[in-house]
Formats: structure tokens, sequence, C-alpha cells
């Protein structure tokens, strides 16, 4: 597959060490070392034991809590009604600015969260179990052991021989007259057939024996095997949520039996399974219930079952390279033949090769390991949200826990959203479709707890959410009130319009949710009587300080949705008294933009700032990121430079992400690659998963969407499209890349050498003309359609103006001599 213009191969070949994560031993942790598949819906990871392998698995509905639920569930809206609870917090905050987070707990929270083991009725995401291979007279050394992961294809592989010969494949006697004999496995979580799958093999017949087995997870559980079929199955205990999940396997040669719950193959020349899982659980509000999920399974299973093992496998790769391939990123590196853990390890201040050492990282190893941590960001996403499943929670699908951190929830704090901060800007909008869908499926709830609790209409959802509908509190004080959310949230619907300018999922999809959030705040804004500007009370910045009125992230959303809301209105057209109220609304509002005594962008109202504070959250810099309203250069950017100078570059791995983002929108490289480099040396497991600690998938997102602002911005009012803005010193010798994505409809590579663009190609989707920002503008040179006619252009002060056909294709070359 090649990318228009270029011709150029949109991704190296499958066995490029580039693609690759390896390693030389089994796993033996699985936060750390097992390795991750997924099709969106199941989550698989792979620890690579030889003589028991182990799968464990996950199913994304499979969550306690909600309708049922033992412990109760009224999505977290308040039991009976408090008419002047919000009044008197607003009040209290009135007349004393402040008010201490415990005690609006109290007054607006759910009590009794510090009584159970979490949020009453609000669940906790579930382990499937484990499949387990035992494996009889496995080697206990075996030879050339090697367990890889290859993001380019999604699969993953495991190989070893069954004597210490160095990994050859000869068949040469051994002592005792033996024949060596070299073992092979392959998995594969395939979305087209919706089953996790797998061969193993040897180079010679009749050498693949094993007993397949399950480990539950819970109590309850039953495991049958007959026909060469193992079916689990189980209700859980807390809401009734009925599971099933069933393997087949198929062997070539040997025999097959079944006893206890076990399968056993022996003395085949290979076998297969496909496994397949489901529940009753149903996106629908209120009872989130749809059909018993073993027709459904069995039906899954069967089909994956009959085909053949090879064209189960082609049309899963043909379908995952489908997305994969469509960026390509070259950033000069050289990928060694060492293990992942020893590559990290090198760059987090080992022995490097190719490197000058752990402060200043330009070696090309250093420089592949950044690209390939590129990749596997995008190729997590494509495993963990697919159409048809759930979005991307806290840890993506994987989960080995039934009481994990967090509930494996979705915070809408900033995690759900950083988790969909690569789809649209790295080519991957289809991964946006669980999210997009579980937002709107936020608004029937939403509209109830914006009843209850607010006596308005619209809908609001606060700090945490599942996927029973929960749009109310809990009480932990400084983590559960943030109505602002509900701004936060849509606003990745309205990027979806501006990356690709489809007016049908604008008037059908996102402007209905922005519409009714918006209305909430119109209903809700509260008038500052120290000022007379509106103001979200009361507003809480995320962790840390008291509850006070307009904290600047909570007016920083609000602006951003009234203002991507009268946008989407006037695209759209229809209610013009909707617009004014927008208009009125906005110009009424509190900025939440304020430079303070120190030069710093505060963080709330008053400056109250401390120099010294270095906490992980900077959720005042919203406005620059993912907000639009900041623009580099700006008096308010270098504000925000100063802000996030005090912060420090410590922090988890989100908040590392996040500050790669920040200091790309700065146009600050260099930092954004310190920040690249601090989330790669201390917040980076060695199967590459992001730690916050412990485990969080939202680092991984966030830095990969990190790496593509520091290469393609398009974020300005003006409409630019900023090419190269934030390239960083490491970087400048040369590289380029393919496919990334850029608001307007716009797909565009690059090549640089010397820290500037030498070539740059668009391709426009919807013809509209593409204003290009470069310092390459300011030289001599051409621009080409095609089919080599001359693009027409204008160009002035940086700025190439080009009009553009809607599929058209456009090279922009720097001329030389």
């Amino acid at each position: 597959m090649s990318h228009p213009i270029s011709g150029r191969e949109s991704s190296p070949t499958h066995t490029a060490a580039g693609h690759t994560l390896w390693y030389g031993v089994p796993a033996t942790d699985w936060e750390r070392e097992a390795l991750p598949l997924g099709n969106g819906a199941l989550g698989v990871m792979v620890f690579g034991g030889v003589a028991r392998e182990r799968l464990q698995l996950n199913e994304k509905s499979l969550w306690t809590g909600g309708p049922g639920s033992k412990e109760g569930y009224a999505h977290g809206n308040w039991p009976a009604p408090r008419p002047d609870a919000l009044a008197e917090v607003r009040r209290i905050i009135d007349e004393e600015g402040a008010m201490d987070p415990g005690e609006v707990a109290r007054r607006l929270g759910n009590p009794a969260y510090a009584d159970t083991d979490g949020i009453p009725g609000f669940g906790n995401y579930q382990d499937f179990g484990e499949l387990v291979f035992d494996v009889p007279d496995a080697p206990a050394s075996p030879a050339g052991y090697r367990r890889g992961l290859d993001i380019a294809q999604a699969l993953a592989t495991v190989s070893y021989g069954d004597a210490r010969d160095g990994g050859e494949r000869r068949q040469e006697p051994r002592q005792g007259g033996g024949v060596r004999t070299r073992f092979s496995r392959e998995y594969f979580a395939s979305h087209p057939a919706q089953v996790v799958a797998g061969r193993l093999a040897a180079d010679r017949p009749g050498q693949v024996s094993f007993t397949l087995g399950f480990a539950a997870a819970r109590k309850g559980a039953s495991v049958t095997a007959r026909g060469g079929r193992l079916l689990i199955r189980g209700v859980l205990d807390d809401n009734g949520l009925v599971y099933e999940g069933q393997v087949r396997v198929l062997h070539h040669g040997g025999t097959l039996t079944y006893d206890d719950g076990r399968i056993t193959v022996t003395g085949a020349d290979s076998a297969t399974f496909v496994f397949s899982a489901g529940t009753d659980y149903a996106d629908s509000c209120p009872r989130y219930r749809g059909e018993d999920p073993h027709a459904r399974v069995t039906a899954t299973v069967d089909r994956a079952a009959a085909q053949p093992y090879e064209e189960l496998r082609a049309a899963h790769v043909e379908d995952h390279r489908a997305l994969f391939d469509r960026v390509r990123l070259d950033l000069g590196g050289r990928m060694p033949d060492i293990p992942t853990d020893r590559l990290l390890h090198a760059y987090a201040g080992g022995e490097s090769p190719g490197s000058a050492g752990p402060a200043d990282r330009t070696g090309p190893a250093d420089l592949a390991l950044e690209s390939l941590y590129f990749g596997y960001g995008r190729y997590l996403l494509i495993a963990s949200s697919r159409p048809g499943s759930l979005p991307a929670n806290l840890q993506g699908v994987w989960n080995n826990s039934n009481t994990p951190p967090w509930s494996g929830d979705y915070h809408t704090n900033i995690n759900i959203q950083m988790n969909y901060w690569p789809a649209e800007p790295t080519n991957l909008a289809e991964t946006a479709e669980p999210y997009q869908r579980f937002v709107e499926r936020l608004r029937e709830p939403g509209r109830g707890t914006a009843a209850t609790m607010f006596g308005t209409e619209g809908w609001v959802v606060h700090q945490n959410t599942n996927p029973f509908g929960f749009t109310g509190v809990h009480d932990w004080p400084t983590s559960f009130w943030m109505p602002e959310a509900n701004g936060w949230l849509v606003q990745q619907l309205y990027e979806h319009y501006l990356f690709h300018l489809d007016a049908e999922f604008l008037r059908v999809h996102a402007y209905p949710a922005m519409e009714e959030a918006a209305r909430f705040w119109l209903a809700n804004l509260h008038t500052d009587p120290r000022d007379g500007t509106r103001v979200v009370s009361p507003s809480y910045s995320p962790e840390q300080g008291a509850f006070t009125a307009s904290a600047s992230i909570s007016q920083q959303i609000v602006s951003d949705l009234l203002t991507n809301t009268l946008e989407a209105a006037e695209v759209l057209g229809g209610d013009e008294a909707f617009r004014t109220e927008l208009r009125a609304a906005l110009g009424a509002l509190d900025p939440g933009l304020r430079i303070g005594s120190w030069g710093q962008l505060q963080e709330w109202k008053a400056d109250l700032d401390d120099p010294a504070d270095t906490h992980r959250h900077a959720s005042h810099l919203f406005a620059l990121h993912p907000g639009r309203r900041i623009e580099r250069g700006s008096a308010h950017a270098e504000a925000a430079r100063v802000s996030l100078a005090a912060r420090g570059d410590g922090g988890t791995g989100w908040s590392k992400a996040w500050k790669i983002n920040f200091w790309a929108r700065l146009g600050d490289g260099d930092h954004a690659a310190k920040m690249l480099a601090e989330q790669l040396r201390s917040s980076t497991l060695p199967n590459l998963w992001d730690t916050h600690p412990p485990f969080q998938i939202d680092g991984n997102f966030g830095a990969t969407a990190g790496i593509a602002e520091m290469l393609l911005q398009s974020h300005s009012r003006g409409g630019f499209v900023d090419v190269l803005p934030a390239l960083p010193a490491r970087w400048a010798e040369q590289g380029s890349y393919e496919g990334l994505r850029a608001r307007g409809d716009f797909t565009v590579g690059v090549d640089w050498r010397h820290g500037a663009a030498t070539e740059i190609r668009i391709v426009s989707g919807s013809g509209m003309t593409a204003k290009v920002r470069s310092p390459l503008f300011d030289g001599p040179f051409r621009v080409r359609r095609a089919d080599g006619r001359p693009g027409g252009h204008t160009a002035r002060d940086g700025v190439l103006v080009l009009p553009t056909e809607a599929g058209g294709e456009y090279r922009i070359t720097a001329r030389t001599g």
C-alpha cells in the first residue's frame, strides 16, 4: 500500500524491527511484561510461558454495578431532593470566596463512599479469566527463546527450541538420539471475526501436545468441555450480568480428548483455537441489558472456526493494516537488534547503542524507540477502541483485577478525553466511534441529573462515569464535582467535524449533544457579585485548592463549549434566538484567562498560584491544549510558559504526556522532546505501557498525540496548517512523515533536513483552501498537482494560500540550485 503523490510504501514490511517489541524471556508480571492484543471489545495479554502459556482475557462490558446492583443504583443522583443545597454552597462562596472541599462534598455529594469498596452501585471493570495451555515435556531451558509483538500486523508470537542449540532450525540429532524441534505460537485479536485466535505449531510433525483449561477469575463460573469446545458461563453476583466465553480447538494430526473442563491435544502437527466472549449488557438506558450472549458467542466462534486459519489471519492483518498503515513516521533512527526492555533501559540511562548519553539523546537507537513508541500508541488505540465496543477506559481494554484501580472506569477530568487525542491527528477517526456513541448515550441519564441536582434543562456528567450512565456524584472531596465535564466531552465530537467537515455528522451526532450541554450552562451560570461576570460556581481545579467560583479550567471549558456550539450553529443555520443567547453569554462570561503577579497564567480567579507548586495537574492551561484560545506568541502563551516552567517536568505518566502537548503548542520542540524523554525514562514499563503508577493507558495516547502536535498543528483560529511547528533539535537532521491529519480535511506528509521542510504533500478531502505556514515559503519553491501541473497559489510572510479541489493532491518542494 502506498500513499498518494509520494508513491512511498506507507509502512515498512511486517518484518521491520521498527514495528516490533520483542523480549528474550517469558513474561511473569502482567502489568510490566505481558504483551497486549485487542479488537476493541476483547483484550488478551500474552505471557509466552514455555511449560505453561497464559492468555489473560477481558471482555469490556463485563462490569459489576449499575441496574440490579446489590448496593442499589440511581445514576449517582441524590436519593432525595436537596432544593437549597446548591444555592447555599454558592452563597457561601460568594460571601467567603472559597469553601473547603470536604464541606462541599458533605453538602453536594452522595455519602457512604468510604463505607464500601467503591462508589455505591458504581461497579468495577472485571477480569474475565485466563486460557491456560499446559505443555508436557516442555524444555526447562528452551533454545533461542523469543517473544514478540508486531504492531504493524497486530500479531503476538512466541518461538523456542527444545534444546540449548542457539535457536537454530537444523534437524540434527541431539545427544540421546533425538532431533531438535523448533516450536512456534502466534496469536491475534480479530475485529472482523470478533475472536481471539492462535496457532501452536512445530517444524517437525507430531510434536504439538498441550492441555487447554480455563482459570476463572471469580467463583461461580462453570467450565465445560465437549466436542472440541470449551464453554465458560457465569452470572455476576453483584448485578446479575450474564457472561459467556467459548473456545474451539482444531487439531491437525494427533488426537483430541476432553475431560473435567479441559481439552487435550496429543501428537499433533499443529493446532489452532478461536475464542470469543460476550455479556448481556446493552448501552441503552435505563436497563442496560440485552439478549443472553449464548447464541451470539456460539455463532461467532463457529463462524471463525469454519474458516481456514490463514484466511482468518489474513483478514485480521488486512483490517488492522488498513488503519495502522495510514501513517508512517521516520525520525532518522535505526532499531538495533536488542530486546525492547534493554532498549528502554538504555534510553533511560544505561549503556545505549549509538547514543551520547542520557542527558542528550541523539542516537539512532533512541530515535527508533521514540518512533516505535508513537506507533505503539496508535496500535493500542486500534486494539482498545473499535466500532461496536465501549470506549477505551483507564486501562484501554486490559485489566487483571476484579477491583482495579479507580474501578477501571472513565474519568472525565482528562483521562477519557486524552485517550482519544490521537484519533483525529494520527488518522484513526474510526476508533473514536465508541467514544462518540458513549457520549451520546450519557445524554439521557445526564438529563435526569441536570433536573434532579440542578433543577434545569440540559444534560450533565461529573468526574466519574461507567457503562451504566453514571452522571451524578460520589463524595470524594477532591474528585467528585465537575459538571463542566459535559463541555470537555463534546469538544471531541466537534473536533471530528473540524477534521472531516462532515456536516451530516455535525447535524446528527455532535450538535445535539453540544447544544444540550450549552443549554445546561446557559441555565446554570452564576453571576459573580464582585464584578457581574457569569461564572461556574461552585468550581474546582482538579485535585488541589479549595472550591471557588470560576476556577480557570471551568471558565475555559464553558467558553470552549459555547464558542464551538455557536460555530456549529452557524454552520447548520436554524435557531437564531439560540445563537443570540450564546453570543450574549460569551460576552458576559468570565474569560478564565488572567496573568498573575509573577507572570503566570492564573489557576483561579484570585491570584492564589504558588510558584513552588509542582502538582501534576496543570488544568488551568486547558485553553492552550486541548482548547484553541491561546495562540502561540501571545501574552497568554507566555504566561502559560511561565506556569509550565514552575510546575516542572515531573508528574505521573498522563501528566508528562499532557506537557508534551503543552510545549508543542508553545512551539518549544526541545522542551516537548524533553517531556517525551521523561515519559520514556520514568513513566514507561518494559512492555512500553504508561504507568501512573499503576498502569494507565492515557499516557500512551497523550504522548502519541503530543508527537503529532510537534510535527503538525491546525488548531489556530485563523485556520492555519502549521508544518513542523515544534521540531526538536534531536530530530532535525532528517526525517519524514506521511498521513497525519489537519483540520479542514487535509492529509499531510512532510520531508525535512537540517530542521527545515524540503517537501510538503497535501491531499484535500473537501476542497477547502489550505493556509499552510512553513519557513519553506520564505524561499524559492514550487507547487505541483499529482499530474504534474502547477498548482495555483499565493505566498507571503511564510504562508502559502492554496486553493484545492476535493480529492486533489499537491506537492510543494523547495527549489535548489
